[in-house]
C-alpha cells in the first residue's frame, strides 16, 4: 500500500531493489494532448498540465516538447513554451 503526500510524492516499499520507493503518482505532471507531430529530423508534442498540486510552484499550464534526432547516435531534448 502507498503513502502519498499533499504533494503528489508517493512512498511505498518494495521488495525489489531496482524499484524505486519514492514515485509520483500517474496523474501527476502533464500529458500528452494532440498526438505527436513529425518535423524533419524531430518529434514535437504539446503537453498540458495535469490538475494536481505543484511540487515547484508556478508550472506552466502547457509545454512544447521537442526531440531531435541529431546524428544515428545522439538526439536532444528540448522543452520550451509554446
Amino acid at each position: 500500500q502507498s503513502l502519498c503526500t499533499l504533494r503528489g510524492c508517493c512512498w511505498s516499499p518494495f521488495d525489489d531493489a531496482s524499484v524505486p520507493w519514492c514515485f509520483f503518482s500517474s496523474d501527476h505532471g502533464y500529458r500528452l494532448e494532440g498526438g505527436l507531430h513529425n518535423l524533419p529530423n524531430a518529434v514535437e508534442a504539446t503537453l498540458y498540465r495535469l490538475p494536481s498540486p505543484s511540487l515547484f510552484g508556478k508550472d506552466f499550464d502547457s509545454l512544447l516538447f521537442t526531440v531531435e534526432y541529431q546524428t544515428a547516435n545522439r538526439f536532444r531534448f528540448k522543452v520550451t513554451l509554446p
